[in-house]
This record gives structure tokens, sequence and C-alpha cells, in this order.
């Protein structure tokens, strides 16, 4: 049997248990490897194929995530996800 924990109580609102055991629910946010890319991720990760010079990292069949690695690859790779750097 799963052990229930209790969370503490915030502000004078009831105690709320859970299970361990449970998974979370699926949050509506999350990137499925089902759904195919949006057509916004499509747009975007052409547009970055184009501006790395990798035309073979576009593929029009990719699900959600899979873009979403790629587009976080490419931008990495262009320098996109670089923190501006700090003048003093």
């Amino acid at each position: 049997m799963a052990q229930i924990q209790r969370k503490p109580r915030i502000g004078g609102e009831p105690v709320r248990a859970y299970r361990q055991s449970e998974p979370p629910k699926a949050s509506p946010y999350r990137l499925s490897e089902e759904e195919p890319m949006s057509e916004i991720q499509a747009s975007y990760l052409m547009t970055l194929c184009e501006e790395a010079d990798e035309p073979g990292a576009f593929d029009r069949g990719l699900s959600r995530r899979e873009a979403a690695r790629r587009i976080d690859t490419l931008k990495d790779k262009l320098g996109l996800l670089d923190p501006p750097p700090h003048t003093d």
C-alpha cells in the first residue's frame, strides 16, 4: 500500500493528501511525442535551419517534442541561448 503524505497547512487551507504511487496528472502544456509540430514550430525551425546552414535538421514529420529539441539545439549553435555579455 502506498504511503500517504500530507501537505502542511497554509493560510488555514485544509490539508490535502496524495499518494506517492500516483503518477502526476498530464499537463496540457507538456510536449507530446504523438502530436505533430505546430505551424509556428515548423516556421521557426525552418528559419533556424537556414540561419545555421543545416537544412537537413528540418523534417515536416517531427513531433512537437522533437521539434522543440531541435529548435533548442539550433538556438544553442547560433548562440541565441547565451546570456548577453555583462558590461561594467
